[in-house]
């Protein structure tokens, strides 16, 4: 109980962490290229244990970066790698001929875990990390798919395969964690790029079309399939426990294996989907089940930051005429410049950049009628004043009075009287329609009468619930009645409601032309709740 207790303390918990992460020391190391090297050595093959003269031949092999290397040092880099934890010493015995081969081959090496999985993230880090990764957005159907599909076969009468199953769940995660890292990747690229200031027009005009087109099309792409996605899930959550014992009765794989899992045995990695935590965070990534928004709540948050950062580099560029582009490359360029420069070089670098000759002398020059000797020192010359824009905005544009604040009052008040006329308007109409109920045959409406009948025919045949008169098999013609078709607008007062009669006919009459309604039966009066409120008048 007390060996428990320390295994799984904060203290062996911080121990362990500190171990795996300095494994990765020897890609900081000053030596690291050549590190890399020999990693890649060990990356290249499967269980194998390598003495110093392998290591040598295959690095100086063909195809390989020749690196120079002795054996003395080789067997250095070796012993570091092993004290980081990235190597092994290899338990097999050595068989060797003679003294001198048993001295060059007693010490062999192989190739850790955590060693094997440092490296290969940093070769894909190194191959494509400043590369814009496309996202793989036909795998969401396909996850959809295998979703519906998965759950069809679940609810079905006996269950799904066991087998069957398994490969549905693994082919399942396979597809769904390929699209969220490349989901991942492109925006982490994507942000990468809009962070810069240095953007010209010509890539400006690129990265413009990168975002209104592909980006658009991503999250439209997985807008219209998320919910799709959700709603499966919810129907397939109630019985993922059942599946899952299922899963692990028909195939345990290492967990299997006897004292796997345990505290002090092997502990399993288990395969994606065989645990409810992958599922969970399959959910998560399409539902807010923790109040804190889902993966697809987040992609559309990004994308609107993304525009927003492409109107901050449209805004820098439209200010550029004024002279206050950024000048991020052309200070780059020179910091280059600075770099690869001798000392002497530098001097003159500084000197033709800045303009400067020396400490003592300063961006803004004195009065004219101070002349000031070059080889006198700041601190007995005359002060200079610096203008407070470039003190505490580096600035030297020229600033004038702030313009007056434009008074709107007057669009304001058009925007009221046209607000005001169109409510009477639509006031002035309710009441004809209300004044012409019962004798639509003889009235002649107007044309906003007309529309805000239309309006409520409208919104009443949308709000009908149907219901099937008469019996028939699914070939036959069916007839539906309307029940409850009804609309009312609270602020003018007036109420409609569409009842279905056969043989029903209704003529509205109006100064755009007549409106007939065949088997439907209009009835209009005030509004629950309206003032005056006043009894329906049947119309046919």
């Amino acid at each position: 109980m007390g060996e428990q207790a320390r295994d799984s303390s904060p203290e062996t918990d911080r121990g362990d962490t500190w171990q795996r992460l300095n494994a990765y020391a020897y890609l900081s190391a000053p030596e690291r290229l050549e590190y890399v090297a020999i990693m890649r050595v060990f990356c290249g093959t499967l269980l194998a244990d390598l003495a110093v003269p392998d290591v040598l031949a295959k690095l100086a092999g063909p195809g390989k970066p020749a690196v120079p290397l002795d054996a003395e040092t080789l067997t250095a880099r070796l012993e570091r790698l092993v004290h980081w934890g990235a190597l092994l010493r290899s338990s097999h015995s050595v068989k060797a001929s003679s003294i001198t081969e048993y001295q060059r081959s007693r010490s062999r090496y192989q190739l850790s875990k955590l060693g094997e999985r440092i490296q290969r993230d940093a070769d894909e880090v190194l191959a494509g990390a400043d590369a814009a990764r496309e996202v793989s957005s036909e795998l969401l159907a396909l996850v959809e798919r295998g979703l519906r599909e998965l759950n069809e076969l679940v609810q079905r009468p006996g269950g799904v395969e066991p087998q069957d199953a398994l490969e549905r769940v693994s082919t399942l995660f396979v597809q769904f964690t390929e699209f969220a890292d490349s989901v991942r990747d492109f925006y982490a690229y994507l942000g990468q790029v809009l962070a810069r200031y240095d953007l010209d027009s010509a890539e400006y005009q690129g990265f413009k079309e990168l975002l209104l087109d592909y980006v658009e099309a991503i999250r439209e792409d997985v807008a219209f399939r998320a919910p799709r996605i959700a709603s499966v899930l919810d129907l397939l959550w109630p019985h993922l426990p059942g599946l899952l014992e299922r899963l692990d009765a028909h195939a345990r794989g290492l967990s299997g294996v006897p004292g796997a899992g345990g505290q002090t045995e092997v502990r399993v990695q288990r395969s994606r989907g065989r645990e409810k935590a992958d599922w969970e965070g399959l959910r998560g990534w399409f539902t807010d089940v923790d109040g804190q928004g889902s993966q697809v709540d987040q992609l559309r948050d990004a994308t609107m930051r993304a525009l927003q950062s492409l109107l901050t580099n449209a805004k820098r560029m439209l200010r550029s005429a004024s002279g206050e582009m950024s000048r991020r490359k052309d200070l780059l360029r020179l910091a280059r410049w600075f770099d690869e420069a001798a000392p002497e070089e530098a001097h003159d670098i500084a000197v033709a950049a800045f303009g400067l000759y020396s400490a003592r002398h300063l961006g803004v020059p004195p009065a004219s009628d101070e002349a000031v000797p070059a080889y006198t020192s700041w601190w007995n010359g005359p002060v200079v004043e610096v203008p407070v824009a470039l003190r505490e905005r580096g600035s030297r544009a020229q600033r004038g009075r702030a313009s007056a604040m434009e008074n709107h009052s007057a669009q304001k008040r058009h925007l009221q009287e046209v607000a005001r006329a169109q409510a009477e308007a639509r006031t002035a109409a309710a009441d004809e329609l209300r004044s012409a109920a019962g004798r639509f045959t003889d009235v002649r409406l107007t044309s906003a009468a007309l529309g805000l009948l239309l309006e409520l025919l409208a919104t009443a045949l949308g709000n009908a619930r149907l219901r099937r008169t008469g019996v028939g098999g699914p070939d036959e013609a069916q007839e539906f009645g309307l029940e409850s078709a009804r609309s009312e607008d609270a602020e003018l007062g007036i109420q409609l409601t569409v009842r279905r009669s056969s043989g029903a006919k209704t003529v509205l009459h109006s100064a755009d032309g007549d409106l007939v309604l065949d088997d439907l039966e209009l009835e209009i009066g005030r509004a629950a709740g309206s003032a005056g409120r006043q009894a329906e008048v049947s119309v046919s």
